[in-house]
């Protein structure tokens, strides 16, 4: 039985940030590295024109020097705000309220808080007090197909639930002039802040993706490749110069989960360039095939887990025709690969 998705709808930061602030930015902060120049010219290569930021540039908890801890208690705070309007926007899409929602699925990685997003939201929402709840919060950039297939699941074990899907990241935490590395630099230019929502159920509400199958996979002996590191500066994204084959290194077990089942769209992470083009080319597309997640990163930066909500967003734009086969492939620190195939319901 597939698992039917609503509409995505997706919360951007309140502060579009250029390419061109950044780098004067960083020409600012690190005037005299000796690397200067090769930072400039990740930054500028990266494929992002724009982001949006939930606080400026300048604020103390982005460019500032404020301490992990309130950099951490922003990106929450900021984080929930978000998804509450995020959540709030895909339950009117899908025709509901917060009273009809059975279970929650929240991923966030980025601001650390006990309780999480999904008891946060129980209680600004609204929704019942018997609401199930999964609470991801170390999958990052996988966070989106990781819930969606966590939504999946449970919607398999209970047809009749409606599962309110929740991704909310806050990436400009990560943004701290106290690393001058080139991976730094370039998670300074690539990432962005936003929130994302969506419905999933066991009987289609609107049009949209129905997931047929799901895939997990770890790549073996890949756990330093791409990794989140706290310090008292703050949060940290470090990675290898490895890290960018690690994609391409799981399209083997990716397309032999596929097994020659049809692709006529995919929803591909936009974790770089190179990233959406290896797995468009991997899953025999092309690069229109591929437009949403190169204009999601181009105008919205890497979103983190909410990345493929945003690319489905966008896909609901110029959707495929009812029936076409498709997949949404996102990956994470792990180094780890999650997937969904299904078809496009009209």
């Amino acid at each position: 039985m597939p698992a039917y998705v609503s509409p995505p709808r997706t919360v951007l930061g309140a502060h579009k940030v250029t390419t061109e602030e950044i780098a004067d930015d960083i020409r600012t902060h690190h005037p005299d590295h000796p690397r200067l120049g090769a930072f400039l010219r990740v930054v500028n290569n990266c494929g992002v024109r724009t982001r949006y930021f939930t606080r400026p540039l300048d604020s103390p908890t982005v460019g500032g020097t404020a301490d992990v801890h309130a950099r951490t208690q922003a990106a929450f705070d900021d984080a929930v705000d978000m998804s509450e309007r995020a959540a709030s926007a895909a339950l009117e899409a899908a025709g509901l309220g917060a009273g009809d929602i059975d279970a929650i699925v929240t991923t966030h990685a980025t601001g650390y808080a006990v309780p999480n997003l999904d008891v946060h939201l129980i209680h600004r929402l609204g929704l019942r007090a018997t609401t199930r709840r999964i609470a991801l919060t170390t999958v990052a950039c996988a966070g989106g197909v990781h819930s969606l297939i966590r939504a999946a699941d449970l919607v398999a074990v209970r047809p009749g639930h409606k599962v309110l899907v929740v991704a909310s990241e806050v990436l400009s935490t990560s943004y701290n002039h106290s690393a001058d590395t080139i991976e730094a630099m370039i998670y300074k230019a690539l990432f962005a802040d936003s929130a994302g929502a969506v419905v999933v159920t066991g009987e289609p509400l609107t049009s949209g993706l129905a997931v047929e199958d799901t895939f997990e996979y770890t790549l073996p002996d890949t756990y330093d490749r791409y990794r989140g590191r706290l310090d008292a500066h703050g949060m940290h994204f470090d990675s290898t110069k490895k890290a960018p084959r690690a994609a391409a290194e799981s399209h083997p077990a990716l397309l032999e989960w596929l097994a020659g089942r049809e692709v006529g769209f995919a929803a591909i992470h936009p974790g770089s360039p190179g990233m959406i083009s290896d797995t468009a080319t991997a899953l025999g597309l092309d690069a229109h095939a591929a437009r949403h997640s190169t204009d999601t990163l181009a105008d919205e930066g890497n979103l983190g887990g909410v990345s493929i909500l945003r690319v489905l967003e966008r896909t609901h734009t110029a959707p495929p025709a009812a029936g076409t086969e498709g997949v949404a492939v996102a990956y994470g620190p792990g180094f780890t690969t999650a997937a969904l195939h299904g078809h496009w319901h009209a």
